[in-house]
């Protein structure tokens, strides 16, 4: 039987485990997620891939190396930014401009939505269980994002960390995710 935690004692404990890790083991770590991710899926000239900005001071996967591929691969990028209190996403190019947000998040300044097809977002987090259940920061940000928009085919969760526990408390607005990439494993939900 798995042991089953709340999301606030998931968010704790896989927060803690993220900041413990070096700097180098991020890096190392985030090199195999996205080569694990480049194996897992035959990703073509022209697809849509919508991916978070990593915040370097929380240790998240480093996309950049992501965004690096895709732009190298005419892969078409997109990343979120909150308008008016609700996520959209925003096509970027190898010139486009950033400004930090209130939160503290590296966002485009374009405000344009985007509002297309995605083939992937690829989905920060804290923790992910078993059965898909993302526990992030706790804003509810991607769930509404991921309830809106209807175009997305796979949600792809990004983690250093494997499901060991179950989330306890998902709730009726919490999307699932159709998998998880960690540096050593590819789960499908």
């Amino acid at each position: 039987m798995n042991l089953s935690l709340t999301k606030k004692e998931l968010r704790t404990i896989y927060r803690e485990k993220r900041m413990a890790l070096s700097q180098d083991e991020v890096v190392f770590l985030s090199e195999k997620i996205f080569k694990k991710f480049i194996l897992q899926f035959n990703i073509i000239e022209n697809q849509k891939i919508n991916l978070f900005l990593s915040i370097e001071r929380f240790n998240e996967v480093n996309t950049q190396i992501f965004i690096d591929y895709f732009f190298d691969n005419k892969i078409r990028v997109f990343v979120p930014k909150i308008k008016n209190g609700k996520m959209i996403s925003v096509e970027i190019f190898p010139d486009s401009e950033f400004e930090i947000n209130k939160l503290g998040i590296k966002e485009p300044i374009s405000n344009i939505d985007s509002n297309v097809e995605l083939e992937y977002v690829l989905t920060p987090l804290l923790y992910c269980d078993r059965l898909g259940n993302r526990v992030g920061y706790g804003k509810g940000f991607y769930d509404a994002f991921f309830f809106h928009n209807s175009k997305i085919h796979k949600k792809i969760g990004l983690n250093f960390f494997s499901p060991n526990e179950d989330v306890a408390d998902v709730f009726e607005l919490d999307i699932a995710l159709d998998g998880l990439i960690t540096p050593y494993d590819y789960f499908e939900f």
